[in-house]
C-alpha cells in the first residue's frame, strides 16, 4: 500500500481529498494544527487513516510524519484574504515558511512528488480574461502573496533538487464540509446559513462582482490526478470549471433551490477582493486528463443536505427550505 501524506486534511478540500484517497487504497496520513480543519472532518475516516496534529511549519513534524512517504499533497494554509489583511505575519508563517518546510522535509525524505494548493488570487485585478497560467501574477493581498511565494519554492525545488512539483490554482471551491460558521467564512456557505436560518444574507459591494466557482469533487479530481500527470511536473495549472457567475447571480440560484424568497443586504465592497474572475482550464483538461462534473445548480444541490445536517446537529435547526 502507497504511504501518502496530505497537509492540512482535516480542512475543507483536505478531507474531500483524503476520502477520495482512502477509497482509491492509499495510506494516508494527516498533518493538521486544527486551528482551521476540524477532526470531526474525517470522523468518518477514523480507522482507517493517521492523523498527525502539528504545524507545517515545524520542520521536525514534517520530516516525522514523511518518513517512507511518497506523495505529498500539501493544502495546509491559513486562507481568507480578509485575514490575511488582518494578520498578514501570521499568514505568512504558515503559508510561506509552512511550505518551504514541507519541501524541505519531502527533499530529505526522498519523496517522488509534491502538489501544492495556490490559489486564483494570485492573478489579483486582472482586465483579460478568462485567466491563462501564464498571464503575470498581480497579488492584491497579502495572503494572494503567499500563495504565489508559494508558486516560487515549488518551482525552485523542482529546478535546484529535482523535487518533482505540480501547483494548482484553485478557483472559489465550494461544497460539503465547508464551515458556515467561520468569522471568515467563504461566500457560498455564509449565504446558505443566512437563508436556511431566513435571514438575509450580506453581499459585499454591488454583487456584480463574479467568480469561477468550482465544486469540491471537481477540484479533488484534479488534486488526484496531477499527483501522476506525467506532463505536470513543473508547472502551474487552473482548477475551476471555466463559467462566469456573478455574486447576485450566486444568491439567486441558492434562493431558488432553497425555495425562499429573502432580500440581500447590501455592504461596502471589501479591501482585496478582486471584481471578476474566470479561469483557462485548457491545459489543466489537456495534461492532467481533468473534466469538470459540475454545474454551480448542481454543485450547489448536493451541497445543501450536508449543511441543512450539519445546523441539525449543531442544534441550529433552520427555519427556512
Amino acid at each position: 500500500m502507497t504511504r501518502v501524506v496530505v497537509t492540512g486534511g482535516a480542512g475543507f478540500i483536505g478531507s474531500n481529498l483524503v476520502t477520495a484517497l482512502v477509497e482509491q487504497g492509499f495510506e494516508v496520513y494527516v498533518l493538521d494544527n486544527l486551528a482551521t480543519g476540524k477532526e470531526h472532518n474525517l470522523a468518518h475516516l477514523r480507522d482507517r487513516i493517521t492523523l498527525v496534529k502539528g504545524c507545517v511549519e515545524d520542520l521536525d513534524a514534517c520530516l516525522n510524519i514523511m518518513q517512507d512517504c511518497r506523495y505529498v499533497w500539501h493544502l495546509a494554509a491559513l486562507g481568507s484574504v480578509p485575514r490575511s489583511i488582518a494578520d498578514p505575519l501570521s499568514s505568512n508563517l504558515a503559508n510561506v515558511t509552512g511550505t518551504l518546510s514541507v519541501l524541505w522535509a519531502a527533499q530529505k525524505r526522498g519523496v517522488e512528488r509534491v502538489v501544492f494548493a495556490s490559489s486564483s488570487s494570485v492573478y489579483g485585478r486582472q482586465a483579460i480574461l478568462p485567466q491563462q497560467t501564464d498571464h503575470k501574477a498581480n497579488p492584491s493581498s497579502p495572503y494572494a502573496v503567499t500563495k504565489l511565494a508559494g508558486e516560487s519554492y515549488m518551482r525552485v525545488f523542482w529546478e535546484c533538487f529535482g523535487l518533482q512539483t505540480v501547483c494548482l490554482r484553485y478557483f472559489n471551491v465550494y461544497g460539503p464540509r465547508q464551515d458556515p460558521e467561520s468569522a471568515y467564512a467563504a461566500v457560498i456557505p455564509s449565504f446558505i446559513s443566512n437563508l436556511l436560518h431566513g435571514r438575509p444574507a450580506h453581499i459585499d459591494g454591488d454583487g456584480e462582482q463574479s467568480r469561477d466557482f468550482t465544486f469540491v469533487e471537481d477540484c479533488v479530481q484534479a488534486t488526484v490526478k496531477a499527483m501522476t500527470a506525467p506532463l505536470a511536473v513543473g508547472r502551474v495549472y487552473n482548477v475551476a470549471c471555466s463559467n462566469q457567475t456573478t455574486v447576485n447571480e450566486l444568491y439567486r440560484t441558492l434562493c431558488a433551490l432553497l425555495q425562499v424568497d429573502i432580500a440581500p443586504v447590501y455592504s461596502d465592497a471589501r479591501s482585496g477582493d478582486v471584481r471578476h474572475s474566470r479561469a483557462d482550464i485548457t491545459r489543466t483538461i489537456a495534461d492532467l486528463g481533468y473534466r469538470p462534473q459540475f454545474s454551480l445548480a448542481s454543485g450547489l444541490a448536493k451541497s445543501l443536505p450536508w449543511y441543512r445536517d450539519y445546523f441539525s446537529e449543531h442544534n441550529h435547526r433552520p427555519s427556512a427550505g
